[in-house]
């Protein structure tokens, strides 16, 4: 069984992970967890209140396969908890390590894109952490992998979801249809 945890914090914008919790969980039964600083209850950005299964302080990596930071307004601002250790640690066991929007800021400010392809909400956004990998950056609408880190701009969740399952190595008939039915709103009309 995959086990996922996903990074919140108030504020924190609830569609982004929305997609690969839900898929994750429902169709190939992943155990999908919460974490939030020190435990907190908190809501997001659509006041949606979530109980935390567990504190950003109690996460034990040797007990996640997949680790995710959801973005929302805190990363950009000093309430924002120290995660850097936490994410290089991730990055060394080669977990699969996930960022989103503002979450892939965290991602930066560890140094875990410093040698890879990534993306972001802009270039600008992650230059503002003073992060030595814009040589790496991906100016592209959609997720990016490479080496078992997914990014990707706060408006591309459904990417997001596709690149973090390909990355733990699933790809199947119902995870191509799933894929397509997100997709066929952007289907060019006649």
């Amino acid at each position: 069984m995959t086990r996922a945890i996903t990074l919140v914090c108030d504020n924190f914008a609830d569609w982004e992970t929305a997609l690969i919790n839900a898929t994750g969980r429902g169709y190939y039964g992943f155990d999908c967890r919460y974490a939030s600083p020190k435990g907190a209850i908190v809501t997001s950005m659509g006041g949606l209140r979530v109980t935390p299964d567990l504190a950003l302080e109690d996460i034990r990596l040797d007990e996640v396969d997949l680790l995710m930071v959801c973005g929302g307004t805190v990363w950009q601002s000093p309430q924002a908890p120290d995660i850097r250790e936490l994410l290089r640690a991730a990055k060394e066991r080669k977990l699969v390590l996930a960022g989103i929007c503002d979450g892939t800021r965290e991602l930066a400010r560890a140094g875990v894109l410093d040698h890879l392809k990534h993306t972001s909400n802009s270039a600008d956004n992650l230059l503002a952490v003073g992060y030595a990998g814009a040589a790496h950056y991906q100016d592209v609408p959609h997720a990016v992998a490479d080496q078992r880190v997914v990014t990707a701009p706060g408006s591309a969740p459904v990417s997001f979801m596709a690149q973090i399952l390909g990355a733990l190595g699933i790809s199947d008939d119902n995870l191509t249809f799933y894929l397509g039915l997100h997709a066929a709103e952007h289907r060019q009309q006649a």
